[in-house]
């Protein structure tokens, strides 16, 4: 029984899905009645606009309800070119999605440059007013009393309900495998870090406004399509279709399905659609219904009825692997396999921090600070907590803007650069606390490390080009080669956030190698490594350095930099207050008393200290 399901785990995960798909079609056929077959459509329906929501919302970590003004955009496309003589159903299907791009553009944009809860806010106003919009132009939508839609054509002849149908589920089934392609590609990776951390998507070169407006965009094509083939599903469309209580349904549908699933929206879609058909006959309890589908989704399933049946697959798979004697989980680092990869040549750019300043109200973190980072050398900044060595990485790394003076990479100013630019530039860095996204195995979180490396377009990845497919290997092949670096091979199926502190730090490292940096920021990686751990980045390092690549290294560990750097600079209260070799630093008196806490001897007869 365990080696069944294993073989059965080892399917592509869109065949059972498409099964389903194609069972829908046969529906009508199977002695149900019309009142299954039309509820089922109007699932499919709901599970389109729901795809959209969950791209915005579970993928993009942004709440937004425009889908609803969306579907109202491309039902009311189809009845106008209907009234027009336009009654074509894939001319209307384009211009549908069309219009409903347009809808998701128009109040994306202002929403997410506005940040924080304005794009929830405008979708949430957008719906309010669709009656009052109608009603502007109610002669030719009929305002508040709805519009007739003229029946719909396929290729010249007219849809009947039996062909309408087949297009439906066929509209559905392509849909879900476009959001399918792009959900398993390196753009739904990169909606799962921005998810989770903003701040992390920027170090790597993701354009955190670009990829949600992109994600809520997308989200409005299967609105828009949903809206057309409503509008022709009973020939009649009107305001109460598209009113709030209805984007409650969509909201609770995703919640309730699994918001941050691509089949999820079906399974909302699906309980919702059949749970209010049910409740109707109770009689104004429709609202009170979604509610509690709403809360109670949201409060009870994380991740909704498709995050509970994951795990509950997770928990098959394990049992399955403990049967069948496959189970393995690795939690030591393989420092002798590290030390056995090839580096390769690295082209590293001089890193030249001039005369920078920065300050955060009345608190002066540095001043005119200049540090000089060349390719092929390990260039250390040390100094107590709060000398600003952190917020020094933050302003080459482009989280913070400076006050005064210049950061040139290759002579290029990087200064004034947004975090996802610097990261493009070939900045890569890692975190003083570990970010690792949830949710992620190890091998897609350090292959995340590439998504601002050979970038491919959506559309590649909805039609898996030949480019998206080179890309993809691509990945792969550096993935693998950086886990081998750091040690991690083994640990790549694994949860990365369920890793020890030590290798999430290596993961880190790893993450920021794939992407074949210029210059590679450290910050504090070797806090709370073990002795193994320790030995695999001292030696990494080295073969980096070795190899060409320039390394800033922020760290605590006096005893490394002084093993590693060839140039250190000493912070204190936000200025150099020392630089030079390893030697010269070890031995410096002012060193030594402000940030090791030894006390320099004096010599009484001379007057000189004595170190």
């Amino acid at each position: 029984m365990a080696a069944l399901w294993l073989k059965f785990r080892a399917l592509p995960g869109f065949i059972v899905p498409l099964i389903l798909g194609i069972t829908l079609i046969f529906v009508p056929y199977m002695g149900l009645g019309y009142a299954v077959t039309r509820q089922v459509q109007l699932t499919i329906l709901l599970a389109l606009i729901v795809t959209g929501l969950n791209l915005s919302l579970g993928y993009a970590g942004e709440l937004a309800m425009g889908q609803v003004a969306m579907y109202a955009g491309g039902a009311y496309t189809a009845g106008l070119m209907s009234k027009a003589g336009v009654t074509d159903i894939f001319l209307q299907l384009l211009a549908g999605a069309a219009v409903a791009l347009l809808i998701g553009l128009i109040s994306g944009i202002p929403g997410l440059r506005l940040g924080g809860w304005s794009l929830a806010m405008t979708s949430f106003f957008l719906i309010l007013l669709i009656p009052d919009v109608l009603s502007i132009f109610k002669e030719s939508t009929g305002g508040r009393n709805g519009m007739t839609v003229v029946p719909a054509t396929i290729l010249g002849a007219p849809l009947d309900p039996a062909t309408y149908y087949i297009l439906l589920c066929v509209v559905a089934i392509l849909w879900f495998a476009v959001m399918r392609n792009i959900i398993v590609s390196r753009n739904g990776l990169a909606l799962q870090v921005l998810k989770r951390s903003p701040v992390l998507a920027s170090s790597m070169g993701i354009s955190v406004f670009s990829m949600k407006l992109s994600a809520y965009a997308l989200g409005a094509i299967p609105a828009g399509v949903a809206g057309v083939l409503f509008a022709n599903l009973d020939g009649y469309i009107s305001p109460e279709a598209f009113a709030f209580s209805f984007a409650m349904t969509v909201l609770a549908a995703s919640i309730f399905g699994g918001s941050a699933s691509v089949y999820g929206a079906a399974i909302g879609a699906a309980v919702l659609q059949f749970g209010l058909n049910q409740a109707s006959n109770l009689g104004g309890w429709n609202i009170i219904i979604t509610g509690a589908f709403l809360v109670f989704g949201g409060v009870v399933f994380t991740g909704g009825l498709a995050g509970l049946g994951t795990s509950l697959v997770k928990k098959i798979d394990n049992w399955a692997a403990e049967k069948t004697g496959t189970t393995k989980r690795v939690l030591t680092t393989d420092s002798t396999s590290a030390a056995t990869v090839e580096v390769g040549y690295l082209t590293g750019a001089p890193l030249v921090v001039t005369d920078v300043s920065k300050a955060f109200g009345g608190n002066q973190a540095l001043s005119n600070v200049s540090v000089d980072a060349q390719p092929g050398k390990v260039t250390a900044i040390i100094g107590p907590n709060g000398s600003g060595k952190t917020t020094l990485l933050n302003m080459i790394s482009g989280f913070y803007k400076t006050d005064s003076g210049s950061i040139s990479l290759d002579k290029d100013q990087i200064a004034g650069l947004s975090s996802f630019q610097v990261a493009r530039s070939g900045v890569s860095r890692t975190f003083q606390t570990p970010h690792i996204p949830e949710k992620l195995t190890v091998l897609e979180a350090v292959e995340a490390g590439r998504i601002g490396s050979d970038r491919v377009s959506i559309a590649g990845a909805i039609f898996r080009t030949p480019k998206f497919r080179r890309v993809r290997g691509r990945d792969r092949m550096e993935t693998e080669r950086a886990l081998a670096l750091v040690g991690l091979t083994e640990q790549r199926d694994m949860e990365a956030d369920a890793l020890p502190l030590g290798q999430r730090r290596l993961l880190e490292v790893a993450r920021a190698l794939v992407a074949n940096p210029r210059v590679l920021l450290l910050d504090e990686t070797a806090s709370g490594l073990d002795e193994d751990e320790l030995e695999v980045l001292e030696a990494l390092i080295r073969r980096l350095r070795n190899a060409g690549l320039t390394i800033v290294l922020v760290e605590h560990n006096f005893q490394l930099v002084l093993r590693l750097a060839d140039s250190i600079y000493v912070l204190a209260q936000g200025k150099v207050m020392a630089h030079g070799t390893s030697e010269e630093i070890e031995n410096n008196p002012r060193v030594k008393e402000e940030y090791l806490g030894i006390a320099a001897e004096v010599d009484v007869t001379s007057g000189e200290s004595d170190v």
